[in-house]
């Protein structure tokens, strides 16, 4: 019997249970976490472990299987699953009496996370949060899924496996089948361990020239969505959720030059605009929110991550490098002016998210209804000149307002008959009134642990900003961040931890060893700091991390690299990050630095070390160029950087 029909009679079986309603009790094992999420999981009467050596000696003494729960603190989904099943009585008596249970932060052990993600895709399964994993005691998983309702239901006609009858099932194929579940799980686990190694067949035979980087380009471009901007598939009409792909704005932004035509500089002009008038960004609070639902940019998923934020930071400067733009100019200065009000520590490490949800409800935060709005602009002129431009249309839930603008700032101007200058101060005098109001309501939760890569990104971003907008006090809270990661987060012999937080009760401090994109994402922070002002300081920085990252992250002082050290934990294999996905992959960001290091301390062994990595990996550029475009761009730098002959 093979993995897949043995895992298909768990929809064979079901047995309905009523449910019990949640029932709190004393706080379990994750109420002395540091990592806020894990918390937020302390008072389920689900009897969790944290991830670590205690939870499977007890798996195997007891010879149960492990339910292992993947998620984050902004994850809408995750966050329902909690209330629906983990706080149900009788679900959690069904995973205490037969499993041992885990939560993993996959922000704090993204190698957890991406290992049982890897998993789950080789099942031939998507992946999600939350992520949903049945191991063996061993930890090698045979089952899975992400997010499932507690009980069996109907949704448009068709029937769903609630979460009660995946575990009912789940533990009768294994008491029934249990030897040919341990085979699948080792074949599961063998197939996983190759894909998290990559091909290594033929990456002689590939050269290293402009072609891979053309080909990056050219799959961007065919799946830019004509109609509302930004990238998706064509295949589906560019229907679906919307993400921002800031890997392929930078690819695209620096190829620009190169295209005769215009027509990339027109792409990535028209998807900023798209993004900066759309739902997706906050045009009260400022910053941007995690993607939208829907391809027009207007309804989001509300959670505001730093790493978009400050990779969109990048974005908008770079556009600002070249042409002087009000619409940028405002997104900019507002997703700035957002973080260091609420997503900056009194230390000057960044916060690492706020939540979408807000009192148990999605977006309650964010949206007005046509009542409150007329309540806080009292004057007509104000309120339609507010609605014209921000809520025309009820279009949350048909009976809310989600502000986007209807039109280029500009064009506005043109046709209220005033001009930008007036126009902006009347919007911004209406905007100050509804923020003023929005801050007295239940605010998203704000994930307050610190991590060491995210940061190294927002220095990046607020550097770029600093520059773009000649405003100083976004390089000093840049520079501020580097001392409080610098200071915090690395310890005596040089090496990085990757996050900052603290248990109640207790001291913050350090946790666990930094990972590939701990190292890459600082030193690409460090160095737009030395690029930005020149401080000899960040450069020795830089250097000193970068060589720490090829001794514990490289082979045999060379690249790719991987993204555990040797002391890290052995989860099926040390995996090399080869694909860009919310962020750009760590290898890709590791070797853009690498050519830079080259150039600003002319050390050639830089370039033999980038050189030496490309070959590893540009097999992935080749055969799937658009999800590797980070790669591309680095690919790009090492090839300008190349001597002319």
């Amino acid at each position: 019997m093979n993995l897949r029909n043995a895992c298909a009679l768990v929809a064979l079986l079901f047995l309905l249970h009523p449910a019990l309603g949640e029932e709190k009790g004393k706080p379990n094992r994750l109420a002395k976490e540091a990592s806020p999420y894990l918390r937020q999981h302390a008072h389920n009467p689900v009897d969790w472990y944290p991830w670590g050596e205690e939870a499977f000696k007890k798996a195997k003494a007891e010879k149960k299987l492990v339910f292992l729960s993947i998620g984050y603190s902004a994850c809408h989904w995750c966050h329902v699953m909690e209330k629906e099943s983990f706080s149900n009585a009788v679900i959690a008596k069904i995973l205490n009496d037969n499993f041992v249970c885990i939560k993993v932060d996959r922000e704090e052990r993204p190698d957890i996370d991406h290992a049982y993600l890897t998993s789950l895709n080789v099942l031939g399964q998507r992946g999600g949060w939350p992520l949903s994993m049945f191991l063996l005691p061993d930890a090698k998983p045979f089952f899975g899924g992400t997010y499932w309702p507690p009980f069996d239901k109907e949704v448009q006609g068709q029937s769903m496996r609630g979460f009660k009858s995946v575990l009912e099932g789940i533990l009768n194929v294994y008491k029934t089948e249990q030897k040919n579940v341990e085979e699948q799980a080792e074949k599961l686990a063998t197939s996983t361990r190759r894909v998290l190694l990559g091909e290594t067949v033929g990456l002689a035979l590939i050269p290293l020239d402009k072609a891979l980087v053309n080909a990056s380009v050219e799959a961007v471009q065919e799946g830019f969505d004509p109609k509302y901007g930004g990238f998706g598939s064509q295949a589906r009409n560019f229907q679906g959720p919307k993400f921002p792909t800031p890997c392929y704005l930078k690819l695209l932004q620096r190829e620009q030059g190169n295209d005769a035509t215009g027509n990339i500089k027109s792409i990535v002009s028209f998807t900023l605009d798209q993004m900066a008038l759309g739902g997706i960004f906050d045009h009260l609070g400022g910053g941007f929110h995690r993607y939208t639902v829907e391809p027009s940019w207007t309804i989001p998923h509300f959670e505001k991550m730093l790493y978009d934020n400050a990779q969109l930071c990048e974005a908008y400067s770079r556009a600002l490098f070249n042409n002087k733009n009000p619409l940028y100019e405002q997104a900019l200065n507002s997703t700035c002016t957002f973080i260091l009000r609420e997503m900056t520590s009194p230390e000057g490490g960044f916060y690492s998210a706020l939540d979408a949800d807000s009192d148990g409800e999605e977006g309650k935060f964010y949206v007005w209804t046509d009542k409150e709005l007329a309540e806080v602009l009292k004057e007509k002129s104000d309120l339609e000149l507010f609605k014209t431009t921000y809520a025309s249309v009820l279009n949350f839930e048909e009976k809310f307002f989600i502000l986007r603008r209807s039109m280029l700032p500009e064009k506005l101007a043109l046709s209220q008959k005033t001009s930008l200058e007036k126009l902006e101060v009347s919007l911004d005098a209406s905007r100050k009134k509804l923020l003023a109001l929005r801050n007295n309501r239940i605010r998203p939760f704000l994930d307050t642990k610190i991590l060491t890569g995210w940061n190294g990104q927002m220095i990046a971003g607020l550097a770029m900003a600093s520059k773009a907008l000649n405003e100083p006090s976004y390089l000093k809270a840049a520079e501020k961040a580097s001392d409080f990661i610098l200071n915090n987060l690395q310890q005596a012999d040089g090496r990085l931890m990757r996050s900052f937080g603290a248990v109640p009760g207790e001291k913050a401090q350090a946790k666990i060893l930094a990972y590939l994109d701990d190292y890459a994402y600082l030193v690409h922070g460090l160095l737009t700091l030395y690029e930005i002002n020149g401080d000899k300081k960040r450069l020795t920085q830089a250097v000193e991390l970068n060589e720490k990252m090829i001794k514990h992250h490289g082979k045999e002082g060379t690249g790719p690299f991987f993204q555990t050290s040797e002391e890290h934990e052995k989860l099926f294999a040390r995996s090399i990050d080869q694909y860009d996905g919310a962020q750009p992959s760590a290898n890709s960001v590791a070797l853009s630095n690498m050519v830079k290091l080259s150039k600003y301390t002319q050390d050639t062994k830089h370039m033999k070390v980038a050189e030496d990595s490309f070959k590893g990996l540009v097999m992935r550029l080749k055969v799937q160029p658009s999800s590797s475009t980070a790669l591309a761009t680095a690919l790009a730098e090492f090839l300008e950087a190349q001597p002319k002959k």
